[in-house]
């Protein structure tokens, strides 16, 4: 190494130590940004008896801290600086403090009480203002804090199993939107006797500010408000929460809540009602106003909630059960008849209660399943067992439609005064004695027995006449067919003799025109025959009429007849017996 090398060293030693023996003589300490400076002072008064931060010089840890930069007039001889680094709150978590001095905490608190000290921050302000030793009521948000970690003790989830306590403790507390959370303080006054749990106290967002719910009466233990969804800065040394479901209230119910906490009992149902008492919401007691069908954050640890269905309730008295189950202890009912047999009967009961008239149902019985068990089973079963003793079995079994009317009129009259309305009554199965029924049984096999025969016997009666009629119709059928062929032969015979008649009669009537007509003809020709001869005389009109009969006739000159004779007779003969051959037909 040159001199002028170690020159240069001796020189920045000697530099460094001239500093350095400054800076001692100076007290000059440097806090960087991301510490406190933690002062212990090793001479000075001593501390008063059970105290461990000095708040007036004495010696020992001072309350006062060190901000980030240069301090002087510490001296090393007076002076221990500690350097401790900021307290970082995590993002949705919180932290507890624990406070090593302070004023004692009251015997009913297990919590130090809240005073200004800017977040624990000022440890002077703290122990001035009345700060307590031991376990705080106030929390560290997140966040970065200058603490003096001579005085308090963070507790975050780093180092929560040290005192007794799960990370999960030091999350901010988060309520789901589902539930709802319920409360119990473990700080504060004691309960007021009689009371179950704490009264709603005011302002206090939330269990969040824990020192104003005690300043404002708020009592340890279970409490009435309950949380919300939402996250919730709560310190878990001061409560306690459990998060349980909304209350669902589903379709066609009402529900009726039974509050064993709230204001003063006062009874709003009126005069009418004498069965039990109603209180608005709020109160303690049955609540007038039902919760209608959707969810309700009610805290099920002080209030009770009784389902009443509002559409109709369907009650069997019988072996089966409906899925509400309010009929699990009905059984069918066993009656005695007139006539001294025991039966049984099933009945169905229809009910219905609307959802105005539910808050006095269960005011009066307490819930559903007490009406049933405890005043519909009475009244449907005595009503039966008194009213089958006034007839016999058969006449309820063959009447049971009568049977069924009535029932309906008195139990509907009855359930009345317990402002139930009942919508019908159902008489199911009956089930008389098995003699009785053997009985029954072989008189209607031997009736039935008797009406067969009589069928068979009427079928075969009924057989018998068939047979007859059958022969009988079809000897008819020849009978008729010898009828219908007499019938038509004198038909026949009738209408040739008509015919016959009509032959003659017309024969007679042409006959009769041919003679009249020949008579009025030859009538005529005398008359023509007298003028002619009386003319021409007979001779010469006779043989002029010859002529014109020989023209007309085409008579042949040369006549088929030979006539002789001198005298005229001779002509006429011959004439005449010409004219009779081509009336003869002969040519």
């Amino acid at each position: 190494m040159s001199p002028m090398t170690i020159t240069i060293l001796a020189i920045l030693v000697a530099t460094i130590i001239g500093v350095s023996l400054t800076l001692f003589m100076l007290g000059l300490v440097r806090i960087n940004e991301r510490e406190v400076g933690i002062i212990i002072k090793r001479f000075g008064p001593p501390l008063a008896p059970g105290r461990l931060i000095a708040l007036k010089g004495e010696a020992g840890y001072q309350a006062e801290t060190l901000p980030p930069g240069w301090h002087f007039g510490y001296w090393p001889w007076q002076f221990n600086i500690r350097k401790a680094k900021l307290t970082q709150i995590p993002a949705n978590q919180i932290g507890l403090v624990v406070a090593a001095d302070g004023a004692p905490i009251a015997e009913n608190r297990i919590l130090g009480r809240v005073v200004d000290c800017d977040s624990f921050q000022d440890a002077q302000k703290f122990l001035v203002n009345g700060g307590q030793k031991g376990q705080q009521l106030g929390i560290l948000t997140s966040g970065t804090y200058r603490i003096n970690t001579a005085l308090f003790t963070v507790i975050t989830q780093s180092n929560a199993a040290k005192y007794d306590l799960t990370p999960e403790d030091l999350l901010v507390h988060s309520i789901k939107p589902d539930k709802v959370g319920i409360i119990t303080t473990l700080d504060g006054d004691p309960i007021d006797e009689g009371e179950i749990a704490g009264h709603i106290v005011r302002d206090h967002d939330n269990f969040q500010s824990a020192q104003t719910f005690i300043d404002n009466g708020g009592r340890r233990g279970l409490q009435e408000q309950v949380l919300l969804s939402g996250s919730w800065n709560l310190n878990p040394w001061f409560v306690t929460v459990e998060q349980v479901k909304m209350t669902h209230i589903p379709i066609g119910h009402v529900g009726i809540v039974i509050s064993f906490v709230g204001k003063e009992h006062l009874d709003v149902s009126g005069d009418s009602f004498k069965h039990g008492n109603l209180v608005d919401p709020g109160h303690k007691g049955v609540w007038v106003t039902p919760l209608y069908p959707g969810k309700h954050p009610l805290n099920t640890k002080v209030m009770k909630v009784e389902l009443v269905p509002t559409t109709n309730i369907v009650l069997n008295w019988a072996t089966r059960t409906e899925s509400h189950s309010y009929d699990v202890h009905l059984n069918p009912i066993t009656v005695r008849s007139k006539d001294g047999f025991a039966f049984n009967l099933d009945v169905s009961q229809i009910i219905h209660i609307g959802a105005q008239e539910a808050p006095k149902v269960i005011s009066r019985v307490g819930s559903v399943q007490n009406l049933v068990d405890h005043v519909l089973q009475p009244i449907v079963g005595n009503y039966f067992r008194n009213s089958a003793q006034e007839y016999t079995v058969l006449d309820f079994l063959w009447a049971r439609s009568e049977r069924q009317e009535e029932a309906a009129v008195h139990i509907k009259r009855a359930i009345s005064q317990y402002d139930v309305q009942a919508i019908d009554t159902l008489i199911g199965d009956i089930t008389p004695p098995d003699e009785l029924m053997k009985t029954q049984t072989d008189r209607k096999i031997a009736e039935e027995k008797k009406m067969t025969f009589q069928v068979q016997r009427e079928a075969q009666s009924q057989r018998q006449l068939l047979v007859r009629e059958t022969s009988l119709a079809d000897i008819q059928k020849e009978v008729v067919e010898s009828e219908q062929g007499v019938t038509i032969a004198e038909l026949k015979s009738q209408a040739e003799v008509r015919k016959a008649e009509g032959d003659a009669a017309a024969r007679r009537l042409i006959a009769n025109g041919e003679a009249d007509a020949i008579r009025a003809m030859g009538e005529a020709q005398a008359e023509a025959y007298k003028a002619g001869v009386g003319a021409l005389g007979s001779q010469a009109y006779t043989t002029i009429q010859m002529m014109e009969i020989i023209g007309e006739k085409s008579v042949r000159i040369v006549p088929d007849v030979s006539v002789s004779g001198e005298t005229g007779g001779g002509m006429l003969d011959g004439m005449l017996g010409l004219m009779l051959k081509e009336k003869n037909g002969v040519n």
